[in-house]
């Protein structure tokens, strides 16, 4: 199976905010936003895979900036890594506001999609080559962070996560 470049299935998602997205203090609901970057990943990853994706667990999303009604949210979305049937997505969020011209940005996560066959069932993804060297960096990580993911989810002794070990236990050898 041939691989593909992240540019080739990266995604930009855009909304604008409007009052029923918002709770009674004006700001984004985060279930609307979780929502948003959910769809933006599926669309990433189903570009990659080129069949249907699920959502198979959602990092740690912290929402560090209050995003409030009016304002564009723009969402971008890439492929970090493929593992067998999953794939690692980054995502991140920047709000922009017309008045003040300026863009920040104020949410990521890492996302984890499982592609599916016309059945159901999880199906081999195409393997992902990374280009820059911010997308080799991500690439690099991605099997601590999935390492990580599979022990918090009990799925992984946390003995079996050789390159957790290496980083915890490798400067004690």
């Amino acid at each position: 199976m041939q691989g593909k470049k992240v540019s080739e299935s990266f995604t930009t998602f855009t909304q604008i905010v409007m009052p029923n997205d918002t709770n009674s203090m004006n700001n984004l609901m985060g279930g609307n936003l979780l929502r948003w970057m959910d769809i933006a990943c599926g669309i990433c990853g189903g570009k990659h895979a080129n069949r249907l994706v699920v959502t198979a667990a959602v990092d740690n999303v912290s929402f560090s900036r209050p995003i409030k009604i009016g304002d564009v949210v723009t969402i971008n979305a890439q492929v970090t890594r493929v593992f067998n049937t999953s794939m690692e997505i980054f995502v991140d969020v920047y709000k922009e506001n017309y008045r003040q011209r300026e863009k920040v940005k104020c949410n990521e996560a890492y996302y984890t999609f499982v592609a599916l066959d016309d059945d159901g069932r999880p199906v081999e993804c195409c393997e992902l080559i990374p280009e820059t060297d911010e997308e080799k960096h991500r690439y690099e990580r991605a099997l601590r962070r999935r390492e990580l993911r599979l022990i918090l989810a009990g799925r992984m002794k946390p003995e079996d996560a050789k390159e957790l070990k290496e980083i915890f236990l490798g400067e004690m050898k």
